[in-house]
């Protein structure tokens, strides 16, 4: 059986309707013109430090601040006419909550958001700003899911799920397309690409477009230490919970409480495995990508780096490619990092 065989057989073993590679280059084709094409960042210090060559996709560039406006794009572009004037709905802890208030503006829909009380207000004022309504919750006691989806009945509006959907899912990937297209023009070849994983639909999106188009790379997630949720679910090979979701962390954009159905269909076998950083590591990424990189990245959005750049994998004398996911931290937090980072 080959490799495509067992990938396929993996996709309908779970009979979810999953998206393809085809799939993200028609996202692709959708998003030109309004999404911006990333670069890949490289620093001569961090390759020394390292011992490896480092490339950096620079997200926090993107529309928003974050990878997160290529999926909300795709698939909002998408809805019929007649239900766009019924709005949208979303649920998110703030990239994802952006990028649809953004991407409904743009083609002119109503967004209504649900994030928690504890989102960084960074993110709740820039999700105000496109215009979107916001309601709140309480992370610890309500769902979040449960709250949009009542919205969204009692609306009759779209929900736009942060993952677990199929058109957010391809979105994400045109990440993955622009970094084999930048490494073929580049001529690198990289041995690990490392992507920070919530509920992994950025991963996903990755996963379909790097495995078809530089299948010799090894993949791997990157978490918090105490959301390590991918890692053991890739490790068990069934999707795992958080342990403890009361357990804080700087990472406000990569705490969902397990891995989503859809995305660890399409990751499980594609995936080689998770990486994980603790919040001091966030912290010294962050100062690196700032001092080295002049790149602004939100705690979440660094765990790649942060992973990386404490050991967690093996990488002397290698190409490692990480994402770099986002870009919208609180100036406090940002502070912290240049005051505990050091460096990097």
């Amino acid at each position: 059986m080959t490799g495509g065989d067992h990938l396929r057989r993996a996709d309908e073993r779970d009979h979810l309707v999953l998206p393809k590679y085809a799939d993200v280059c028609a996202a692709a084709e959708r998003l030109t013109g309004s999404a911006v094409r990333t670069p890949l960042l490289e620093s001569p210090w961090l390759n020394e430090r390292t011992g490896a060559r480092l490339l950096i996709k620079a997200e926090p560039l993107q529309r928003t601040g974050s990878f997160k406006f290529r999926g909300a794009f795709n698939c909002i572009s998408q809805i019929d006419p007649r239900a766009r004037a019924l709005g949208v709905v979303a649920y998110s802890s703030g990239n994802h909550a952006q990028a649809v208030a953004a991407a409904a503006r743009l083609h002119d829909i109503q967004a209504t958001i649900v994030m928690p009380n504890d989102a960084p207000a960074v993110k709740v004022n820039g999700t105000r700003r496109y215009g979107a309504d916001i309601v709140g919750y309480d992370r610890a006691t309500e769902i979040r899911e449960e709250i949009a989806k009542h919205i969204a009945q009692e609306k009759g509006a779209t929900l736009i799920r942060p993952y677990e959907d199929f058109n957010v899912i391809a979105g994400q990937g045109t990440v993955g397309l622009e970094i084999a297209a930048e490494c073929r023009v580049r001529r690198i070849a990289p041995d690990f690409v490392v992507v920070p994983a919530g509920g992994g639909g950025l991963m996903a999106g990755c996963a379909l477009a790097i495995s078809a188009e530089m299948p010799e790379a090894a993949l791997y997630t990157a978490e918090p230490s105490d959301y390590d949720d991918h890692a053991r679910s890739f490790s068990a090979g069934t999707r795992q919970r958080v342990k403890d979701m009361s357990v804080g962390s700087l990472c406000d954009a990569l705490l969902s409480p397990e891995p989503g159905e859809h995305t660890f269909a399409i990751n499980h076998p594609r995936v080689r495995g998770g990486v994980t950083a603790d919040d001091g590591a966030v912290l010294r990424a962050m100062a690196a990508a700032f001092h080295h990189l002049k790149l602004v990245i939100e705690p979440g959005g660094a765990a790649a780096l942060g992973a990386v750049l404490n050991g967690e994998l093996d990488i002397k004398d290698k190409t490692v490619l990480v994402v770099a996911s986002g870009g919208n931290v609180d100036p406090d937090v940002f502070c912290l990092a240049l005051q505990e980072g050091g460096d990097g």
